[in-house]
């Protein structure tokens, strides 16, 4: 038996005998034998001790990779879940897949599991690495897996296997050492000892089995893994700083909004918190416009039958909330894109009035679970900057591209800087023929080649109609967050009857752009925060200006002072209150006002005030006129 094995450089090795990963890199280094964790055959991560037993293109996978990560995160999943069933017995095994930091694994258990319980899984999980136990693939039937699991008392794994698994397709199984094992596709790191101990459980939380939950209710344990220990303790100092700028405690602090339990999912918005709001609104609105869209309202419940012809219905209904009237049954809009086209649809239209882009900050709601909720950044009531663009095939790169460029600005304007372009691709449940999606994802290349971006493809991530550009945003800790889209959608328009006249006087059916560039507002404000920490950039503070009088015989002068700045478009406020200047500084800091101004006799008598800026030790004192001045110029939006 003869096997070719082609490495990432072009050589090529001949071998009698199916090789494996590990006796390759084995064989070329003993010191990338000791860095591997898997290697890549045909672009398909395997198991180390794996033998390829045909011939193949082979790239040996170190720890330092990328790829990496996930097999690492996946080990210590298995690893946590064997500590869990050596240290309390009867405890059931679902499901523990890696996460983008880390692992959780599924346990059900008629006890809860505790933060003490964490500690000692901990500590068994380091016993485990430190045992170095072998982890063996092997290959069982449908039938001996079944019979197994149903001896061992592991029924929701023989319920899976049963109900969820092809019943002719042979099953993967990862042991470690000769006690544990776990039904898995892999791949695994050689032993054990590979893991290391870059990782750390961090919390529990409820889960229902198969994600339904009118099944059994299971507890779920999270934790984190990295492939070094400095990697670790970085993201753990990140975590660290997320928690003081968790836009729920800035929420309260800054009286910018709440939740309650009467509306789970849905935002009251205070004063201030709306202000911010409108500061959004309105920048993204002169977008709009600038950017030839007209903006349109549709309502926010339709009949039943309009959202079956969109295809949300076979798709999304799970989703969905809906209401009855006059034996009517009715849905909340889960998103803006149906009523668009029938705004669409009330006209006639020629090839010479495309592209027709509208925009609306369309109301929508989900019915997302409750568990997954949290504070602005899930919630069920929601709205977008949404928009779409009814063009011709022909125009799809040059509105993709405007669209892009457009973007990128914003979100500089918005203070970031790092930004991710990823293309989510077809996924299993979708609407329209492989001939349709091929088109879509190669319109949204094109646009992204002519726009000169470097992308990232994911497989099966895009929406039901159509694949979509996402655009991630990196913050100020280095958090990575999805906001825009941009996707192209054949089928909606066909499916809703939209039509132009082309330039033959045929009718034909308009490609429809979905794009949002900030997405959700909710959402968008909640990651403002963190970003900022609650210390907004003037332009979007909702309280500019602080003006702060020493002493009672200034409050006139401070009175005038406000007014000014109000004049000028400023949101100020005096703060007359009965209080030493030191405490009305701290308290207006702790609320985050960037700008205070602080006026006395002295500034009275030269018409002068002082301004303390949030964070800087240094005063400067102008005249009132070049400070109003200054301040708006600095409060305009960008």
């Amino acid at each position: 038996m003869s096997i070719q094995i082609t490495f990432p450089d072009g050589r090529r090795k001949t071998y009698d005998t199916p090789p494996t990963g590990l006796a390759i890199a084995q064989s070329i280094s003993p010191s990338l034998a000791k860095k591997a964790v898997v290697v890549k055959v045909d672009g398909e991560l395997w198991d180390l001790t794996r033998p390829i037993e045909r011939s193949a293109s082979i790239e040996i996978v170190t720890r330092d990779a990328p790829e990496a990560l996930q097999v690492i995160r996946h080990d210590a999943a298995h690893v946590l879940a064997q500590a869990v069933q050596e240290l309390y017995p009867g405890t059931q095994i679902t499901f523990g897949p890696a996460t983008e930091d880390g692992f959780y694994y599924d346990f059900a258990r008629a006890e809860p599991f505790t933060q003490a319980d964490l500690e000692k899984i901990e500590q068994r999980m380091r016993e485990i690495v430190a045992r170095d136990l072998p982890i063996k693939r092997e290959i069982w039937s449908h039938e001996e897996a079944v019979k197994f699991f149903e001896r061992c008392g592991e029924t929701f794994k023989a319920e899976w296997i049963r109900e969820g698994l092809k019943p002719d397709e042979p099953l993967s199984i990862y042991r470690q050492g000769d006690q544990w094992l776990d039904l898995c596709l892999g791949p695994h790191l050689p032993s054990t000892g590979r893991l290391g101990t870059a990782f750390k459980l961090t919390k529990v939380s409820g889960a229902y089995w198969r994600g339904d939950a009118s099944k059994a209710q299971l507890q779920r344990i999270y934790g984190l893994a990295f492939a070094t220990e400095d990697a670790l303790k970085a993201h753990l100092k990140m975590l660290e700083e997320a928690e003081k700028r968790d836009h729920r405690r800035l929420g309260r602090q800054l009286d910018l909004f709440h939740m309650q339990e009467e509306a789970p999912g849905m935002v009251f918005w205070h004063p201030k918190g709306w202000t911010l709001w409108q500061a959004v609104e309105q920048y993204v609105r002169r977008v709009y416009r600038a950017s030839g869209y007209q903006e349109v309202r549709a309502p926010l419940i339709a009949d039943v039958s309009l959202w079956k012809k969109s295809g949300h219905w076979d798709n999304y209904k799970e989703n969905m909330f809906f209401t009855e009237s006059e034996k009517r049954i009715y849905a909340v809009k889960p998103m803006n894109c149906p009523g668009h086209v029938q705004i669409y649809n009330a006209g006639l239209h020629s090839y010479r009035d495309l592209p027709i882009r509208y925009a609306e900050f369309g109301s929508c709601h989900r019915n997302e679970p409750s568990g997954a909720l949290h504070g602005l950044m899930r919630v069920r009531a929601f709205t977008q900057d949404d928009g779409h663009i009814f063009c011709m095939p022909q125009q799809i790169e040059s509105e993709v591209t405007a669209f892009h460029r457009q973007a990128m600005k914003v979100y500089a304007d918005f203070g970031f800087t790092e930004v991710a372009v990823k293309l989510a691709l077809r996924p299993d449940q979708r609407l329209g023929t492989d001939e349709v999606w091929d088109r879509s994802e190669e319109a949204l290349r094109a646009a992204l080649r002519s726009a000169g971006v470097a992308w990232t493809e994911l497989p099966g991530e895009g929406a039901f109609y159509g694949p979509k550009i996402e655009y991630h945003l990196k913050d100020s800790i280095g958090r990575s967050w999805q906001l825009g889209t941009m996707q192209v959608d054949f089928s909606m328009p066909e499916r809703l009857g939209a039509e132009y006249v082309d330039e033959h006087s045929q009718r034909q059916v308009p490609v429809m752009l979905h794009r949002a560039i900030v997405g959700s507002m909710e959402r968008f404000i909640g990651i403002l925060i963190e970003h900022y920490a609650g210390a907004l950039p003037l332009w979007l503070a909702p309280v500019q200006v602080v003006v702060a009088p020493i002493v009672s015989d200034a409050d006139a002068y401070a009175s005038e002072v406000t007014q000014a700045l109000c004049a000028a478009g400023l949101r100020a406020q005096a703060d007359l209150r009965n209080e030493k200047i030191n405490y009305k500084v701290r308290e207006h800091s702790l609320l985050k006002v960037p700008a205070l101004a602080v006026v006395g006799r002295k500034e009275a008598e030269t018409r002068t005030v002082t301004l303390r800026r949030l964070g800087v030790e240094k005063q400067e004192t102008l005249a009132l006129a070049a400070a109003v001045e200054r301040l708006a110029a600095e409060a305009a939006a960008p």
